[in-house]
């Protein structure tokens, strides 16, 4: 005798089932929470430059290049290699770029910060896949030599023109170009001054005009990443050797090869996110320290993007909103922005109560009180604070996000060929 199993509803009509909501639904759930967040701040606050197309801009240009460094980052560690080398490859990136640019044009800025950043990870690559490095170690170790290396050849060849061992000559940009007239009735839009409509306006107007071919490219690569990583054989057999290398090995997959490229690439995207602060629009050319610390805030990104880069676009954009608005309207717009987060809290703890997770929910109460509390009780943030948004934002975010993240299995543990198992 034959039992059936049905699920439904009480009338025995078969019921679907519900699946998770897609990832892409929830991401976009919540820049639409955060978008109306800083909206309301905005007209609560009287200040539009919150959600002005220029901030936008500026939150675009800074925003490129930790983009692009925690696509190397994402690149390198799906292949199981940890890379906090990647700020010495972008300033290896910026020093080409800025070499060459002044020479022959962006266009060859551009491909010398690529092949500068590319061999700073063959060197990384060298040292961790063949002489087995602690990857820490090398990273840092990339680090040094790439501030160094910069800094020799700055007092070689950029000193007998510019005069100063720490900066080039100023440098071509490429040239920026707008979505026209979509671009023209945004901004028609934005001046309206219209709750919700032209924050909006002014949102979607600072990223389709004053766009540079960098930018274009920077956008592109990540579904290009995404494609090719999650999408094609290739990118299987490589996320396989950050998972499993043994039984990647096993099924003929070439581990080290697919490691070495890999960390080139890696190499080549941070170089690249080095050439975005020389050619793009905004700076002059080459300057010492230059990036800042970009290469570790666009490996903090890629953390809390989980390792994925639709989630690493969300986290490169937070961080270059939060840079550009303190650097574009300085502390009074950052004091503002307190209560736009006290909200995003707010909506966070009320998703938490929807899950019944009590307890992250009382951590966000707590968390917006707190932040709500010092919005009402200053008028403005120290310049001293301001001045370091960019990194306390990096902070929170990774204390957030550290709840949920799933590194690859692999990642960091040394490996040979035909070894049963990685050492830690």
């Amino acid at each position: 005798m034959r039992t059936e199993v049905r699920t439904g509803t009480a009338t025995g009509r078969p019921q679907r089932a519900r699946g998770p909501v897609p990832g892409w639904a929830h991401a976009a759930l919540w820049v639409v929470v955060g978008v109306v967040a800083v909206s309301f701040a905005s007209y609560q606050t009287g200040l539009p430059q919150l959600t002005s197309s220029g901030t936008v801009q500026s939150a675009v240009r800074l925003g490129i290049p930790i983009l692009l460094a925690g696509l190397g980052g994402l690149w390198a560690e799906r292949a199981g290699v940890i890379n906090i080398g990647l700020e010495g490859m972008m300033i290896l990136g910026t020093w080409g770029g800025a070499w060459a640019g002044y020479q022959w044009g962006p266009a060859a800025g551009l491909l010398a910060a690529a092949v500068f950043g590319a061999l700073g990870g063959l060197v990384h690559a060298v040292a961790t896949v063949t002489f087995g490095v602690n990857h820490i170690v090398s990273g840092v170790a990339i680090n040094l030599l790439g501030a160094g290396t910069a800094k020799y050849l700055s007092t070689l060849l950029f000193e007998p023109v510019s005069k100063n061992p720490r900066e080039s000559p100023p440098v071509p940009k490429f040239d920026t170009y707008s979505a026209q007239p979509l671009g023209a009735w945004l901004h028609e839009l934005e001046n309206l001054q219209r709750v919700g409509i032209s924050d909006v306006a002014g949102v979607l107007g600072g990223l389709v005009t004053g766009v540079s071919p960098l930018t274009m490219l920077a956008y592109l690569s990540v579904p290009v990443s995404y494609l090719v990583l999650w999408r094609s054989r290739f990118g299987l057999r490589l996320r396989s050797c950050g998972e499993n290398p043994i039984a990647a090995e096993s099924l003929g997959v070439a581990v080290h090869r697919y490691k070495y490229l890999a960390v080139v690439v890696s190499g080549t995207l941070a170089g690249i996110g080095g050439a975005a602060l020389i050619l793009n629009p905004g700076q002059a050319g080459y300057l010492e320290n230059q990036t800042n610390n970009r290469g570790y805030i666009g490996l903090a990104a890629m953390i809390f993007g989980n390792w994925r880069p639709g989630g690493l676009l969300g986290g490169a954009a937070l961080f270059g909103y939060s840079d550009g608005l303190q650097l574009r309207s300085g502390g009074t717009t950052v004091h503002a922005l307190l209560l736009a987060a006290a909200l995003v809290l707010l909506v966070v703890a009320a998703a938490q109560l929807w899950r019944r997770r009590k307890l992250g929910a009382g951590v966000a109460l707590v968390a917006a009180a707190a932040v709500l509390a010092v919005y009402l009780a200053t008028d403005q943030l120290p310049e001293e604070i301001t001045a370091y948004t960019p990194h306390l934002v990096t902070l929170v975010v990774l204390g957030a996000a550290s709840q949920r993240l799933r590194p690859p299995a692999a990642n960091g543990l040394p490996y040979r060929r035909g070894e049963q198992g990685a050492r830690e």
